[in-house]
């Protein structure tokens, strides 16, 4: 929409002024947040300083354990859940198992989770006194230590796997099965084939997806505090230095933050190199058509479907279980069931936590709706360097931690010019609304890009020819035919934006505490029948994110495709 004066000039252009905006928005809470906490790494005692750096590096403490046991771990993490979710995800597309509609659903609520919650019941079941040691005890078998870094590996794997079945479900579904029928022809065929053919013409989304889990095995908190015992990785030690028992150095936990950007962006840029290599697209003209299993290999193909996603989905219907056993107010367990931990629950701001929860879920999806699809709409249609520029910008909080926006967004907003102002937001849930909607837009303004990109522009085209406006265009036409991208791209949002534990937890004070939040206090504070309940609250949530997102994309394949 434009207007103009009496000689033509433009005055006004919608779209100017909306990228105009938007990077207003995204300079005031990311960019300026992070350049103070690049100021804050080189800055102390009011002079520029090496010292938080200097800390970290000598003596070789924090260097030889976070930065090893970091990357050790996430790319542990990534291999088993490529080693696990790539099979699976193969028997899924290329074969009709038994109920697979509903091993889809199973496998998606694997992930819907926290993954905190599943290292805590991982803990109550294998854990020093969990009921499966003390069974195996019992029979004069030890299994071992869950603590450190194999629990973390545990976790973490069974939680991410199912991020892999999901992109690879979609890549998959996009081989042309002329494909696979000329290399059956050619004598390629079973494990030979899925090496040579299927995972090479799948590898642009194999290593995106071993991208998101590796992220998010780095960025994850609640993991390593709980289950690490002593295997500290970057959240944890930036936790840790800025929230200490003891003391708070915020110039070394921006330093270490400012390590911790280094290490994902140089993660994020191999993979990008890496992807350059396998640039090719599919026309799937002949799509894959299913085959039913057959013999000794269709029957451990469904075993191992159904028994990975029993391991998965066990410590979610433990805290369930959890939840209902009867423990007294010291926290020892009794025989028999009870409702007593959810009244417990109700007394330690369980009401204030599900509004907060869903008053910043529903305020920062609202913001990221509308900032997505204005992004994806202006770099898809409106192209130029500025748009493009800021479509990366918008990107970027994708590959940080949340500790990493926590503690950026407290220096940021932690000065007297805000705090003593009408727009003070340090201390509110507004700063965590502005810390979610930040870090979670990547999910929603890549779910939209796609949707806008299968739009063909000669049906806007269309609109405009017969007198339609480009706003009513935008509003009437386009929004409408990428509404499913819209949807589907927000429910993941508000999915993460629900289980989002790290940021929250530097952010939050009793007036703006979540679910999240509330349940790893109680979790650390040893109150397991009241954390199992405040847990399956949280889960229930996921839960209904999930039916919402099965409604939402139920015409669509069970998969993203890259």
């Amino acid at each position: 929409m434009k207007r103009t004066n009496g000689s033509g000039r433009k005055i006004l252009n919608l779209w100017t002024v909306s990228s105009g905006v938007i990077f207003i928005i995204f300079l005031l809470f990311f960019i300026y947040p992070m350049f103070n906490l690049l100021v804050s790494a080189f800055w102390a005692n009011g002079s520029f300083s090496f010292a938080g750096f200097q800390k970290f590096f000598n003596p070789a403490y924090y260097y030889s354990s976070t930065i090893l046991n970091s990357l050790k771990v996430s790319a542990a993490v990534t291999f088993i859940s490529l080693l696990l979710g790539i099979p699976f995800s193969y028997f899924y597309t290329f074969y009709e198992i038994r109920g697979k509609r509903i091993l889809f659903i199973l496998c998606l609520l694997c992930t819907m989770s926290a993954p905190f919650i599943g290292a805590y019941s991982w803990i109550k079941m294998l854990g020093r006194n969990g009921f499966i040691t003390n069974f195996f005890s019992m029979m004069g078998i030890e299994i071992g230590s869950i603590y450190g870094f194999n629990g973390i590996l545990l976790v973490q794997s069974l939680k991410l796997f199912p991020l892999v079945v999901i992109y690879m479900n979609g890549a998959f579904s996009n081989i042309d099965n002329s494909l696979m029928e000329a290399s059956a022809n050619l004598g390629c065929s079973g494990v030979r084939r899925l090496i040579r053919i299927v995972l090479m013409l799948t590898m642009p989304t194999i290593l995106a997806a071993a991208l998101l889990v590796f992220m998010r095995a780095f960025a994850d908190f609640g993991t390593p505090a709980l289950i690490g015992e002593g295997y500290t990785t970057f959240p944890v030690l930036i936790y840790t230095s800025f929230l200490g028992e003891t003391t708070t150095d915020y110039g070394f936990a921006s330093a270490v933050s400012v390590i911790a950007i280094l290490l994902t962006g140089l993660v994020f840029l191999v993979q990008k190199a890496a992807s350059n290599h396998f640039k090719f697209s599919i026309d799937a003209l002949h799509p894959i058509q299913p085959k039913k299993p057959k013999g000794l290999s269709g029957f451990l193909m469904t075993l191992y479907c159904y028994l990975l996603i029993a391991v998965a989905l066990l410590p979610q219907i433990y805290v369930v279980c959890m939840s209902f056993m009867n423990y007294n107010l010291a926290g020892i367990r009794k025989p028999g069931w009870s409702s007593a931990n959810y009244e417990r629950a109700s007394r330690k701001l369980m009401g204030r936590s599900i509004s907060n929860t869903l008053l910043i879920s529903i305020i920062a999806l609202a913001i990221i709706i509308v900032i997505a699809v204005l992004i994806s709409y202006l770099t898809i249609r409106r192209s130029n360097p500025f748009h493009h520029t800021l479509d990366t910008i918008t990107m970027l909080p994708y590959i940080l931690p949340g500790a990493v926006i926590g503690i950026a967004l407290l220096g940021a907003f932690n000065y007297p010019i805000f705090n003593n102002s009408h727009f003070r937001i340090s201390g509110t849930v507004w700063i965590i609304i502005v810390a979610m909607a930040i870090r979670r837009m990547p999910f929603t303004s890549r779910s939209v890009t796609a949707a806008l990109m299968q739009i063909p522009i000669s049906t806007e085209e269309a609109a405009i020819s017969l007198g339609a406006s480009n706003l009513k265009t935008f509003v009437k036409i386009t929004i409408p035919m990428m509404s499913a991208g819209i949807l589907s791209g927000a429910v993941l949002s508000w999915v993460s934006i629900i289980t989002e534990m790290s940021a929250s937890l530097m952010l939050y004070n009793n007036r703006s505490i979540t679910l999240t939040v509330n349940t790893y206090a109680q979790i650390v504070g040893g109150n397991d029948g009241v954390a199992a309940a405040f847990a399956t609250v949280t889960t229930a949530f996921t839960v209904a994110c999930l039916i919402l997102y099965l409604l939402f994309t139920r015409n669509q394949k069970d998969g993203i495709g890259l």
